[in-house]
């Protein structure tokens, strides 16, 4: 991108001084502490260095200026000799014009000129900062691998790499947001991936218009999938780990990885995707069966234990004698259907209080929570003990999901139930259903195919694999 002012000049010019000055400009070099240039002679002739401080591996120029310094003449009479006779590292392009230029050195890469080449050479000796990669605190394991994506888009690369070690495994890269040019890698298996989609990805990953992805992973769902998202449940599977992601890939999904992001996006997905877990492959089939099963059902509890308790209580001649204990034993001071709203909102201020909490101060606040909600809220007539003993098991049924885009979608479905059901009475109740039914049936992904696969279309095999942990040949999952 050519600076106001600036001469329409795309292409390099051979003498050297003239392509540094015009970097210089083009970089707005005075401005920017961390942009640093180093001029030397290489085989007597006249070069200049660009790196960015942060991003080079100081000790690896060092060696490098330690070697052109000892090159001769013949070793760079052209561009092509100089690359094969003197330059000592392995990842090692041309560059044609400034844009590509600029571009590769914004991203960390050292650029060289040298005096009679037309050309500038890239160096690809950066080092990203970057955290350990851990396991991620919300994809936790009982056993399993305990690596876990980080933002450097190399580091995940060689995450999945080293699970894959297959030839029809392929990573391809675009350059996405006019200004913030992130990198958008598309990964999975030639022989086993949906071509048509792989080719539809592709094309809506070229036509995007976007100065920036700010929000990394989220910003370009966002761009990629232009529909309503009215529709609260998930467009995509999302996932920190490396084992969860490699699995996809072997099964022929699409892996899609977002520099700067730790997250990677899976599609094409279904509402059975969403609802699995690592664990449920960890242990053997009875008990991965018991894990996958156990989750179902507190995902139908989540959505529909408090509508329900309040449709009964609102109609009592319908509770059995055997259920007789569901009913209020207290007073009601403050109508049920608005505790039941003012906890929702609690639940969702106590976890927020919890993420900005420091460490130290997290299990304290937990614990003043915990006696203040509990205790007081009842003591003072605010709360019935029913209404928080459900939600406290509606809240744990919450975080049974290993997807959070899935705990609130469930939310709010069992919100609008609620309300319904308070003001319509049973129609109410069977009208927040069907609307809870209507959005997981017919919720549009990027993928266009069915978010109930493999009830519909109905695929036996595949409905039986999402259903039970079954034991499958060929290592498959």
């Amino acid at each position: 991108m050519i600076q106001k002012g600036l001469p329409d000049m795309s292409e390099f010019s051979t003498n050297a001084e003239v392509n540094i000055k015009n970097m210089k400009d083009r970089l707005r070099f005075s401005a920017n502490f961390d942009m640093l240039d180093r001029k030397i002679k290489i085989g007597g002739r006249e070069a200049g260095f660009f790196f960015i401080d942060g991003f080079v591996q100081e000790d690896m120029v060092e060696k490098l200026m330690q070697f052109f310094y000892s090159l001769k003449p013949e070793d760079v009479k052209d561009i092509d000799t100089f690359l094969e006779l003197g330059m000592p590292y392995t990842e090692v392009n041309k560059a044609d014009t400034y844009d590509d230029a600029i571009t590769r050195f914004l991203s960390g890469v050292t650029l060289l000129f040298i005096d009679g080449f037309d050309e500038g050479i890239l160096i690809d000796c950066r080092t990203y900062p970057m955290r350990s990669v851990s396991e991620p605190w919300k994809d936790r394991v009982l056993r399993g691998s305990r690596d876990g994506f980080v933002e450097t888009m190399v580091s995940n690369a060689a995450l999945l790499r080293r699970r894959i070690r297959d030839t029809s495994f392929s990573m391809e890269i675009f350059g996405v947001g006019s200004r913030s040019r992130s990198d958008v890698a598309v990964c999975y298996i030639d022989d086993l991936v949906d071509k048509k989609l792989l080719a539809d990805i592709r094309k809506r990953i070229d036509d995007l218009e976007v100065e920036s992805l700010t929000m990394s992973v989220e910003s370009l769902a966002e761009c990629l999938f232009e529909h309503k998202w009215i529709n609260p449940f998930p467009k995509f599977k999302y996932s920190e780990r490396p084992d969860t992601a490699a699995a996809a890939i072997l099964d022929g999904n699409i892996v899609i990885m977002v520099d700067n992001s730790p997250a990677v996006m899976i599609i094409p997905t279904s509402i059975f995707d969403l609802v699995e877990e690592p664990d449920d492959y960890n242990f053997a089939p009875v008990i991965g069966t018991y894990l996958r099963l156990s989750r179902f059902v507190f995902t139908i509890v989540t959505m529909l234990l408090t509508p329900v308790w309040l449709l009964l209580i609102q109609n009592p001649e319908w509770i059995p004698s055997w259920l007789s204990f569901i009913t209020l034993t207290d007073d009601v001071t403050v109508p049920v259907i608005f505790q039941l709203l003012i906890l929702e909102l609690a639940v969702d201020g106590l976890k927020m209080a919890a993420v900005n909490t420091p460490t130290l101060l997290s299990t304290p606040l937990s614990i003043v929570a915990g006696i203040v909600v509990g205790e007081y809220a009842v003591s003072s007539g605010w709360f019935n003990t029913e209404s928080l003993l459900y939600m406290a098991v509606v809240t744990v049924g919450t975080y049974s999901q290993a997807s959070f885009e899935m705990g609130y979608a469930m939310k709010f479905i069992r919100v609008i139930t609620l309300c319904l059901t308070a003001v319509f009475n049973v129609a109410g109740f069977v009208t927040g259903i069907v609307i809870g039914i209507c959005c997981i049936v017919f919720n549009r992904t990027i993928s266009g195919k069915s978010y109930i696969y493999p009830l519909y279309p109905f695929n036996a095999n595949r409905l039986k694999r999402s259903v039970f942990r079954v034991r499958l040949p060929h290592g498959k999952k």
